[in-house]
Parts: C-alpha cells; sequence; structure tokens
C-alpha cells in the first residue's frame, strides 16, 4: 500500500493526494490503510461512522467526505471533528449555513460533468459556488468533478471541457483525477487528485495491467488443497456436472468458496496458482470450496499452497473471467476470512 501510495504521488507531483478509504479500505481494513497510506494528505470515504473512527485513531489531516452529507447530523459532525463536505445539491448548503455560521466548514463544489450520478449541472454549479464563497458557514472553497471514462483514451476529454467552461472566472483549487486520470492524464491533476484502485495494486484499465503501471498487489487471498480426487474421463467435478473429464486427471480440492468471497461465477479456466505454478479452476464454485485441475502440478498434495489471487494471480485476471472488477472482489471478502497484515 506504501509502495502504491508512491506510486501515485510520483505521478502527480505536487498535487494534494486524498487516499481513498471508502468500503473499509476497499476491503483491505480501514486500519490497515492508516498506516499504508499515512503519507498521504488527506483520506476520502463516504460513511460518516469511519470518518469518526479515522478521528478516533489520530488521523488528524484533512478528511474528505465524497457523498457529501446524508442529513443535518453529518453536518453536525463534520463541524465537531473537521471534515471537508463535498456539496452536489443545495440541501446540503441549507444544512452548512444552519448548522456551521460559528464553527466553518471546507466545502468542495461538485460538477456533473457527464457522469449523470452526483453534481450540478454548470449553471447550478456556478450559482452553489458563488453562494458558498458568500456563505459564513464555508471556511475554505474548493470544487471537484468525477469521470465517468477516463479508463478510455480520449474519454474524459469532453468531460475536462465541461469542467474548464464551468469554472470560467472562478478562483478555487480544483480535484478531477481519479486513479486513471492521474495514470494516463496529466492535464486532469490539477489542485489535488484522489486515487482509489490504484493504491490496492489493481488497475483501472481493461487494457493494461496493474504490473505494467508499477502497481503491486496490496492483497493475496490465499488457502490449501484440502483433497485430491482422480477423474477419470467423462467424470463430472462439481454441481451441476458443469465440467467433465476428457483424460485421466487429478483434481485438487480447496478450502474456498463464495462465502468467502471469491466468485461463483468464475467459470472453468479462471486462473489460479497452486504451490506457485499457474493452473485453471475446473467445475463450478462451492460455498466453501472449489476444484483445480492439477496436471501442470503433478507433484501438489493435500496441503499445497493455493493462492486465489495476488501477486502470482492477478486479481483483475480472477474477475475479467468472472464478469467483473477487480474492485467487487476487494470489497467482497467475507468477514469470516481470516486475515494476516504484513508489514514490508
Amino acid at each position: 500500500m506504501r509502495h502504491n501510495l508512491s506510486v501515485a504521488r510520483a505521478r502527480a507531483s505536487g498535487c494534494f493526494l486524498w487516499a481513498v478509504v471508502k468500503a473499509d479500505g476497499y476491503g483491505h481494513g480501514l486500519d490497515n490503510a492508516l498506516v499504508g497510506f499515512d503519507d498521504a494528505d488527506g483520506l476520502a470515504l463516504v460513511e460518516f461512522d469511519r470518518a469518526a473512527r479515522l478521528r478516533e485513531r489520530g488521523w488528524t489531516r484533512p478528511v474528505l467526505m465524497l457523498e457529501g452529507a446524508f442529513d443535518e447530523a453529518d453536518v453536525a459532525q463534520a463541524a465537531r471533528q473537521r471534515l471537508t463536505l463535498v456539496v452536489h445539491e443545495l440541501r446540503q448548503l441549507d444544512w452548512i449555513e444552519r448548522l456551521a455560521a460559528r464553527t466553518g466548514i471546507d466545502v468542495v463544489v461538485k460538477l456533473n460533468s457527464g457522469m449523470n450520478r452526483l453534481g450540478f449541472d454548470p449553471a447550478g454549479f456556478r450559482d452553489a459556488f458563488e453562494r458558498a464563497r458568500r456563505s459564513p458557514s464555508v471556511r475554505a472553497l474548493s470544487t471537484m468533478t468525477h469521470f465517468a471514462d477516463a479508463d478510455l483514451a480520449g474519454g474524459a476529454d469532453a468531460a475536462l471541457r465541461r469542467f474548464e467552461a464551468a469554472m470560467h472566472g472562478l478562483d478555487a483549487p480544483r480535484s478531477l483525477a481519479n486513479s486513471a486520470a492521474i495514470l494516463s492524464l496529466p492535464a486532469a491533476h490539477a489542485s489535488a487528485v484522489r486515487p482509489g484502485i490504484m493504491l490496492y495494486g489493481a488497475t483501472p484499465f481493461a487494457e493494461r495491467d496493474a504490473r505494467s503501471l508499477g502497481l503491486r498487489a496490496a492483497m493475496t487471498l490465499e488457502s490449501r488443497l484440502i483433497a485430491v480426487q482422480s477423474v477419470s474421463p467423462g467424470d463430472a467435478v462439481g454441481y451441476g456436472s458443469t465440467f467433465r473429464a476428457e483424460r485421466p486427471m487429478r483434481v485438487g480440492i480447496v478450502a474456498c468458496g463464495y462465502a468467502d468471497g471469491y466468485p461463483r461465477h468464475a467459470p472453468t479456466g479462471t486462473p489460479v496458482a497452486v504451490d506457485a505454478v499457474r493452473t485453471r479452476t475446473v467445475g463450478r464454485v462451492s460455498m466453501d470450496m472449489l476444484a483445480v485441475d492439477l496436471a501442470p502440478v503433478p507433484d501438489a498434495r493435500i496441503g499445497a499452497r493455493v493462492e486465489l489471487w495476488g501477486e502470482s494471480i492477478a486479481i483483475d485476471e480472477v474477475a475479467g473471467a468472472a464478469g467483473t472488477i477487480g474492485y467487487e472482489l476487494m470489497c467482497a471478502l467475507a468477514a469470516r476470512v481470516p486475515r494476516r497484515v504484513v508489514d514490508a
């Protein structure tokens, strides 16, 4: 995590760096994120209870609430705990003006530049900016947008033009770049950047793997073989008999399944490593187990180490095989999986 943060810092040199730690640090643990990203300028998330935990754990630098306040109680908490609030709709400004006049709150006004999730349209953005600028409840004011297609060549160009047009004549710090834009669009680095997925060692791009970007996997999911079966031609493996052996083969049974967060829809052929040798899954993933082809690992025995994803098997490969993205696999890791934290 420290290494990946240093990559983001090097790519966006001179920018304020918000390390995004929402969803329990993308499944890596908020306390681990505090240690791994202790060199960040600020931390960004959406959950107010987790923001309180950051303060309780001693984080004194800025904390950015990416979706802003959900109610007036959130604004009161932001005032007490010095949280920076994104504002993407006018009720949020109403709450800030009512509750924060004495203390003041740092505010980031958000433009909808084409994703059509959160943010003001260009006219509303300028009105909200001017209102926030005049408000005695607002201590420091900056601006932001979020790119929908920064992972595609030229995909952020239109959004960047919209943002620049909306900002014409306005003087305030700007935050635009997510992981993809940090890595591929220097023109969008602006005042502050918000790396997320890259900090955890996965790629934001469909066609570029994490290792080629200088990133290292922060999470390794591993288990062991708990059984080995000898299968004859025509024999099936797993529920539904979706896989049938075409030749005599040895099949390893791994103590990991969808109740642990491994994707149930990962098909036969999803990459896996047994004793550091690359092989494939076979058959359906069960709740607590999955099966692997031991042909490339003829000496593998019960107890052999199995890497489901990590340094040898990129999480993005597993996600791609299962029709999802690495973000989801990280966040879906089950609570029952034992964690071991390595301070490298």
